[in-house]
């Protein structure tokens, strides 16, 4: 039985990811400063502490650089130790989606959030638009937790956790990106779109049958 039993439904679904993304794209590159965006970023920084400061940087770790590489390599190695050779591999493959969002920050080219805007907590580099942290989660985070509910020779309690750590950092990357005075919410939308539109494929050839 095939993996994909409604692959007309899914493929529907990845163009509609791509139309989405594009269309937010044109959007972006028209509207490098929207009122809602800016809206949106002041509601989520109202809420400050220092407490708050050091969670959402915590939550962001895993997407800086080199750490967001070291991550995906130590993952790999551990799959690999544990005789998942083949899901280490597609593991590190993860690494390509770098490429991708270097490229269409650089094609989008939209300037970061300025302390004129909005509060600073870090400074970054690169372009704004998409999120690459956002992409990263969605992409990592979201195949662990596909892998997680797949491989059933790994232990049930670990699979939980990891499951539900993955999860939480998918859904508080965003908003913590934002707080960080990072991203405007229209990156985080964009890096998350990019982030499934990345997730497909890798999950088509994972799933798919050998012939």
């Amino acid at each position: 039985m095939s993996a994909f039993p409604n692959r007309n439904w899914l493929f529907i679904v990845f163009i509609a990811l791509v139309v989405a993304f594009v269309s937010l794209s044109i959007f972006v590159a028209q509207h490098i400063i929207w009122e809602v965006d800016l809206k949106i970023s002041l509601f989520i920084q109202q809420f400050q502490s220092d407490w708050l400061d050091k969670l959402m940087l915590a939550i962001s770790f895993f997407g800086e650089l080199p750490y967001s590489l070291l991550s995906v390599v130590v993952v790999a190695l551990i799959f690999y130790w544990q005789k998942y050779k083949r899901e280490a591999l597609f593991i590190l493959t993860v690494l390509l989606s770098g490429l991708i969002i270097l490229g269409v920050k650089n094609v989008i080219n939209r300037p970061r959030p300025t302390s004129f805007y909005v509060r600073l907590v870090e400074v970054n580099r690169f372009q704004s638009y998409p999120s690459g942290h956002t992409l990263s989660y969605v992409l990592f985070f979201g195949f662990l937790i596909i892998l997680m509910s797949h491989l059933k020779g790994i232990p049930k309690t670990t699979r939980m956790i990891v499951s539900a750590c993955s999860f939480f950092l998918i859904v508080m990357v965003a908003p913590s990106r934002i707080y960080l005075g990072a991203h405007w919410f229209t990156d985080t939308l964009g890096g998350f779109l990019l982030g499934l539109i990345c997730l497909y494929p890798l999950c088509y050839f994972y799933f798919k049958p050998k012939t």
